[in-house]
């Protein structure tokens, strides 16, 4: 039977245009799917990240000195984290958090900047000989502060030390380092001098070369090898972590779970912060820092007058006040890059 065609009706599609169409639609169906399984894994991956963060951190229960003592916030968004490494095994932070006083010193003590426009880095070492004021207890190398009354009042020491707010604390034990560095698979070093550790466990070369976590602690923790002892020291742990961070701040690395997960994993139990310093808080910085990469890290060591004696006979570094001057006025402008520009040396 011959059937007329409905000229009303549209023609039937050429041979294959239909399947054509159908793949398409699957196509397009896998690459949602895709995308939908994406997000999910993301959204898994971030809150294991934060899980793993926040509950294997330790946390300071009174970080900081009271409120109505303390410089105001700074309203440009910047941020100041002070960094406190610690290797001399004392009483527990949590005493120092508390505080209390106790035999825990600071053995390596950066103001970290991080400025409002998130462009860059800065971290500026202070000696722990440094001759300053400390409230309460009077001058004094500034590592007593810790001794004298904890973390409390090293932060009260720096913040009337420079005139402006220090938002989070954080403190890594040295064997922090170790675990940072095996995490990323190793840290490419150039090591500025050459030196055997005083336990003659590690000989470096001068020169470029990659460290695993064994060789990262004894380069951070070695100061009598130098004649010039913690200077050199604080200059090494400097190169140290900007290296840590042009291997971190890499797509290789940032792109990796794995690899985050590991180094979150492996780093969180060695650090102890202050209570808001929690995921939550750290995802949103590392957010506004997605730009910034290792060559946008800067790092200097406050400017002082060299060493000296103090009246009761201690060798001490004798602090600069011009230059703490001109950089509380930086800190307050948020201008510290620009300060570090105009005094490097060259």
């Amino acid at each position: 039977m011959i059937h007329e065609l409905d000229p009303d009706r549209p023609a039937a599609p050429p041979a294959g245009t239909r399947r054509k169409r159908k793949t398409g639609r699957n196509v397009l169906l896998v690459l949602l799917g895709l995308v939908v399984v994406a997000a999910i894994v993301g959204t898994v991956f971030v809150a294991n990240l934060a899980h793993s963060y926040d509950s294997k951190t330790e946390k300071i229960a009174d970080a900081f000195p009271d409120d109505a003592s303390r410089p105001a916030k700074s309203d440009s968004g910047a941020m100041n984290i002070l960094l406190l490494g610690s290797d001399s095994r004392g009483d527990s932070v949590d005493m120092a958090g508390e505080g209390q006083a106790s035999d825990q010193r600071s053995d390596t003590m950066m103001w970290v900047h991080i400025p409002g426009d998130r462009k860059n880095i800065v971290m500026m070492s202070i000696m722990r000989d440094t001759w300053v004021d400390i409230p309460g207890v009077g001058e004094a190398k500034i590592n007593a502060a810790m001794a004298n009354g904890g973390v409390p009042l090293v932060v009260e020491t720096l913040e009337g030390l420079f005139h402006n707010r220090l938002d989070h604390v954080a403190i890594v034990d040295f064997e922090g380092f170790k675990a940072i560095t095996d995490s990323l698979g190793g840290v490419n070093v150039d090591v500025p001098v050459a030196f055997t550790t005083a336990d003659d466990e590690f000989n470096f070369a001068a020169g470029p070369q990659m460290l695993n976590g064994d060789q990262a602690l004894g380069f951070v923790r070695e100061r009598y090898a130098f004649a010039d002892g913690d200077y050199q020291r604080v200059r090494n742990q400097q190169i140290f972590l900007k290296s840590v961070m042009n291997t971190a701040l890499t797509p290789a690395t940032l792109a990796n779970p794995v690899k985050i997960n590991d180094l979150v994993g492996k780093v969180s139990p060695y650090l102890t912060v202050d209570e808001d310093l929690d995921a939550g808080v750290l995802g949103s910085l590392a957010v506004s820092l997605r730009d910034v990469r290792g060559s946008d890290v800067k790092s200097f060591t406050l400017p002082n007058l060299g060493t000296g004696t103090s009246a009761d006979g201690q060798s001490i570094v004798v602090k600069d006040d011009a230059a703490i001057s001109a950089i509380s006025e930086a800190l307050t402008n948020d201008s510290l890059a620009s300060y570090l520009a105009d005094h490097e040396p060259g």
